[in-house]
């Protein structure tokens, strides 16, 4: 028997009381504004969203949970003991019995009210949720001693989680340190082409000799950030094809986001997107496989000094683009095919390391999605609690 199912044989053997938050616990939102941030603020500004911003002023100093009360439903918690301002769309839930931990509900809601919510909602989503709906989360309410026990057990879980997501990050820094000195052939003797002197010319698609044809269309919003991978397409044809799906990508095409450039929205075309359409938001960088492979130019665009140049030549303030003949005329080194199968080996190899996919089967992204998944098995069962029985 566990420690925990020891502490409930001893103090709630038939169960466990159930109430709304709103008899436990004050909610209620904040008057404070995003733009009110400072960089330098001396508390945090807890916003819509898992960022939490700084601000020079508090509103509240307590013990609370915070939730968005739009966006991020069910995804984003946070826990503060301590003083802070707040968004006036998010909440807070302070607790006002002394016989309930703030950390335990944290917990309980994290795990839980998502699913409360979409019970909720006539749609798959929630876009936001008002104070009643939030009043009514109904929570369960062991002594004391067995919240803490399962706290103590989740914070043990929170920071082996924490701190294999901080060496993640300093692995990402190195490997950003090394991928750019493999790339960096200033100074040393290799030719050098811009871009548009490497690349093959592409080819648009004709609608009306294609008209009965579906193709998969690729938009800036199909390339997810977090692993430079096409994430999702949608089905079109020449009925239902956007103005913008005019390029033909092929396998081993590299395609860069020209719309808001330093977002990084990049990808190398695989097999499965062979001779589909990609949105003329994209430059579609074909590598002439003679001189240049593929691979090696799709690393070219990871790398600082790429990044530099497409901030000093993107145009417009408020949505910022670059040109597709701007993204060519950037100068690339083009040391021989064995040299590039070399960097690229190695390359391929931190990648692996560090990459953020959910398919990752080596490195720490996997030991991270495994814990995660050990972790968030472990929370529903620490926190699943028959109700008490009113009638034994």
């Amino acid at each position: 028997m566990s420690r925990i199912e020891e502490l409930i044989q001893q103090f709630c053997p038939e169960g466990v009381e159930f109430k709304e938050l709103s008899v436990v616990a004050e909610i209620g939102t904040g008057r404070s504004n995003g733009n009110e941030s400072t960089d330098n603020g001396k508390y945090p500004l807890f916003v819509r969203s898992k960022f939490v911003k700084k601000i020079d002023t508090f509103e509240f100093d307590e013990e609370a949970i915070i939730i968005p009360g739009e966006g991020g439903i069910g995804e984003i918690f946070h826990f503060i003991n301590g003083k802070y301002a707040l968004h006036q769309r998010a909440y807070r839930i302070h607790l006002i019995n002394n016989e309930i931990s703030t950390k335990f509900i944290y917990y309980y809601m994290m795990s839980n009210f998502k699913r409360f919510i979409l019970q909720k909602a006539v749609n798959a989503t929630v876009s936001s949720i008002r104070k009643p709906m939030v009043e009514k989360f109904q929570i369960p309410l062991p002594p004391l001693p067995i919240q803490q026990e399962i706290v103590n057990i989740l914070d043990k879980f929170t920071q082996l989680e924490a701190e294999l997501e901080a060496e993640l990050e300093a692995r990402k820094t190195q490997y950003e340190f090394y991928r750019n000195e493999l790339l960096n052939f200033e100074g040393k003797e290799v030719e050098w082409k811009t871009m548009g002197e490497v690349c093959l010319k592409i080819e648009n698609i004709k609608w009306k000799e294609n008209q009965n044809i579906d193709f998969q269309y690729i938009d800036l919003s199909s390339v997810s950030r977090e692993n430079n991978k096409i994430s999702e397409s949608q089905t079109i044809n020449l009925t239902n094809a956007p103005s913008r799906a005019q390029q033909i990508v092929n396998e081993d095409d590299v395609i860069f986001g020209t719309t808001r450039p330093t977002l990084k929205r990049y990808s190398l075309i695989t097999s499965k997107y062979h001779n589909q359409i990609c949105s003329t938001g994209f430059c579609v960088l074909r590598a002439n496989q003679e001189i240049l492979l593929p691979k090696f130019l799709f690393f070219i665009l990871t790398t600082t000094g790429f990044y530099n140049y497409v901030e000093n030549n993107q145009e417009g303030a408020g949505y910022p683009s670059i040109s597709n003949s701007s993204v060519k005329k950037f100068p690339i080194p083009i040391p021989p095919l064995a040299e590039q199968e070399r960097i690229v080996s190695i390359l391929d190899k931190f990648d692996a390391l560090v990459a953020s996919t959910s398919s990752a089967t080596e490195g720490l992204p996997a030991e991270i999605a495994a814990r995660r998944k050990q972790y968030e098995y472990y929370r529903s069962k620490l926190l699943s609690f028959e109700p008490l029985t009113t009638n034994h």
